[in-house]
């Protein structure tokens, strides 16, 4: 890859610390496995949002998938669907979302920031529906885009022939206040982006749409409890990759005092730091109906395009089945907060730290 577009990828805010705890303190769980147990079968399938799916592992929205291979997120669209999971499209794809929705058969959701123009983002919701997809996923942490100190070395911008398709046909409405030829990525998002919004915006896009509401980038379960309560259909603990406020907690820490005060009205999920099948145990045990994975499926597609990204699913699927196996969970269903060793009282670890 072009270094970069390799660091707008692995790249995140500040010292990148968030980044690094993210994976960092999924190894600092242990799971307490269960003998005894009949697991010659497993079955990782699940259901989100009551879409059956053939893993609680996803693909998260990531932007600009061209940079990684020129059939970008239509390729990823065409792994997940060959895998039996969920992509998330990203608002600021390479691809359109009609584009991606043609690629391949099977369930997709759509994710959208709120922009100044609400006339723009309504467009954007109405042709998600019109093309397929099955919930909006409105990211609420980037109201400001963190300070990514790689992307501001490097002047970041797209090269020639990549473009954020999504906006191609709006380019009259964007050229005042949008992403203009040597500008880069930071001013974009400053010109595009709504820094203003409120709830009241969760509450215009559920009067907007059909489709279910998933809130991601939520860490706080006072703000969980308050999804709930606007009637969101879900939310995702995130800290966008380590991308937005540098020293965030991770995904993971947050998530038991998010699933906790969600209380199972509305389903939670989680993305951050997953890399490897055990990864996903400990989320699900910890409250997550399912992961998403970003970086890890970046990586298949700038190796092999399609087959990279479904190689690096069947990785994951196939570290899930052996985890399940050995730690005695054979399901998804079987897997618990007794499957995560209790947490000292001085030991590190966010709100939500376990004990028993």
């Amino acid at each position: 890859m072009e270094p970069a577009a390799w660091d707008y990828y692995a790249g995140a805010a500040g010292d990148e610390r968030t980044l690094a705890d993210n994976v960092e303190a999924l190894g600092r769980l242990k799971l307490v496995p269960r003998v005894l147990v009949d697991v010659s079968r497993v079955d990782t399938s699940t259901t989100v949002l009551g879409e059956p799916l053939s893993m609680p592992i996803m693909l998260a929205p990531t932007a600009f998938n061209k940079l990684a291979h020129p059939e970008g997120e239509a390729a990823a669209a065409r792994a997940a669907a060959g895998a039996g999971t969920l992509m998330v499209a990203s608002t600021i794809a390479t691809c359109t979302l009609e584009e991606i929705a043609s690629a391949a058969p099977g369930p997709r959701w759509f994710q959208l920031y709120i922009y100044k123009d609400r006339a723009i983002t309504a467009e954007l919701v109405a042709r998600a529906e019109a093309a397929g997809y099955r919930a909006i996923v409105l990211t609420v942490d980037t109201p400001l885009l963190g300070r990514r100190e790689r992307d501001a070395r490097n002047n970041f911008m797209l090269p020639p022939g990549i473009g954020i398709a999504n906006f191609a046909g709006l380019r009259d409405r964007l050229d005042a206040t949008g992403w203009p030829p040597g500008s880069s990525f930071s001013a974009y998002v400053h010109n595009l982006f709504d820094a203003s919004v409120t709830w009241e915006a969760l509450d215009w896009l559920r009067a907007s749409t059909t489709l279910p509401v998933v809130l991601k980038g939520v860490l706080s379960p006072d703000d969980a409890m308050r999804a709930v309560e606007a009637g969101a259909a879900g939310v995702i603990v995130s800290n966008h990759g380590g991308r937005q406020l540098d020293g965030a907690i991770a995904s993971i820490d947050a998530l038991p005092a998010v699933a906790e005060a969600v209380g199972g009205r509305i389903e939670v999920l989680m993305d951050g730091g997953i890399r490897r099948g055990a990864d996903v145990i400990k989320a699900l045990a910890l409250g997550a109906r399912a992961v998403l994975i970003g970086r890890p499926y970046l990586w298949g597609l700038a190796a092999n395009g399609e087959q990279g990204v479904r190689h690096v699913l069947d990785i994951l699927r196939g570290e899930l089945e052996l985890a399940m196996a050995l730690a005695g969970r054979p399901t998804p269903a079987d897997i618990d907060r007794s499957a995560i060793a209790a947490r000292s009282a001085g030991e590190h670890g966010g709100p939500g730290a376990l004990s028993r």
